[in-house]
């Protein structure tokens, strides 16, 4: 059974977020809540519907793309059960799992290549949570 990622983008991340898609599809069960074109639009109403799938479960991991992937990091992590860190590099999505257990990423699709995007989503993807000291950490993080 193939494992299920969520994947959303605004406009700046839509052409991004296709190529990621294409690329995982092959082995991911990829659920997309769009943008579907590159019309402008608000990142939140594709933001909140991905990070609930994966706060309740419906999908394992998830992957966000917008221009600096601040905005969709910030929306997502509104959500109590989400940790979305922005991944630059494929070094932070790595540790990012490693010793946060980030459940979704953001990326900055004016900032980094469509080939890196790829590349962080494959660290992320095939990287596990240590636990161990950190879990303790982990569990600090949500407030309510």
């Amino acid at each position: 059974m193939k494992r299920k990622i969520a994947i959303a983008a605004d406009h700046a991340g839509y052409e991004y977020k296709e190529i990621v898609k294409n690329y995982l599809s092959e082995r991911f069960e990829v659920q997309d809540f769009g943008t579907f074109s590159t019309d402008s639009v608000d990142y939140p109403d594709f933001v909140h519907p991905a990070a609930t799938s994966v706060e309740n479960g419906e999908n394992e991991l998830g992957i966000l793309i917008c221009g600096s992937g601040n905005g969709v990091q910030i929306t997502a992590n509104k959500h109590q059960k989400i940790r979305c860190a922005l991944c630059w590099m494929p070094e932070i999505a790595t540790l990012a799992r490693q010793h946060n257990d980030a459940n979704m990423i953001s990326m900055p699709a004016r900032f980094i290549s469509k080939e890196l995007a790829i590349e962080i989503a494959d660290k992320f993807l095939s990287t596990e949570f240590e636990g161990g000291r950190h879990q303790n950490r982990v569990d600090k993080i949500a407030v309510c």
